[in-house]
């Protein structure tokens, strides 16, 4: 896979999402990406530098040539209530990305980068920390030159589907922010986008984990 700059060749999972539609935007903008394949139910609308390929994630090929890229960014998730079933929720959260990241590595990519969740531990006694967990750790065992995981807080979005517990939660992280510790203060989409990409388009492939506190802006200095 060449990796030199404008080169690179980007597959897209979750671009349809509140945070891969910011991968999606900043990919195709990036000199270094030459190409983004994206992976959706659904068409997206059509830009340069974009292969939208619509797949049923139920029956992905194992030999179709949208494998051979030399980045995954993967941003699916989905909630408990969406899902309707734990079953269901880790089919998407973990086993997916999985296969995808196992597909991709086969046909030769060399980064992985997954947005996931603070707090995720797969011996966590919460089961989706649990299962985010999981899913990282199965990442890590593919052996990616480079792989990277965003955790992030509460994402700071105003979604299109109904999640009144979430829009509560964040109306308040949003008026008490100040007084929030860092590692546990809302973070944009953008934010975790930028993250994503920025580790996984390095010139050298990096391995490393991003908590949320350090999605944030520094604070700035305060001079005499």
């Amino acid at each position: 896979m060449a990796e030199s700059t404008g080169t690179l060749r980007l597959l897209l999972v979750g671009a349809s999402g509140e945070v891969g539609r910011r991968v999606l935007a900043q990919a195709l903008g990036d000199q270094r990406v030459a190409e983004v394949v994206a992976l959706t139910r659904r068409p997206l609308p059509a830009a340069a530098k974009l292969s939208n390929v619509v797949v049923d994630f139920d029956a992905l090929p194992e030999d179709a040539p949208w494998w051979r890229v030399d980045v995954v960014v993967c941003t699916l998730g989905t909630t408990l209530r969406a899902a309707g079933s734990k079953e269901k929720f880790a089919a998407v959260d973990r086993d997916l990305p999985l296969r995808i990241a196992r597909l991709a590595r086969a046909a030769g990519a060399t980064r992985f980068a997954l947005n996931s969740s603070l707090g995720a531990d797969a011996r966590s006694g919460n089961f989706y920390l649990r299962t985010k967990g999981e899913a990282e750790d199965s990442i890590r065992a593919l052996d990616y030159p480079g792989y990277t995981i965003v955790r992030p807080s509460l994402i700071d979005a105003d979604r299109a589907e109904s999640r009144p517990g979430e829009r509560l939660s964040l109306t308040f992280a949003r008026v008490l922010s100040p007084l929030i510790p860092r590692r546990w203060r809302a973070v944009t989409p953008a934010a975790i986008a930028h993250a994503l990409l920025d580790a996984a388009l390095a010139s050298t492939p990096v391995s490393r984990v991003i908590e949320s506190g350090e999605l944030h802006p520094p604070a700035p200095s305060i001079s005499n």
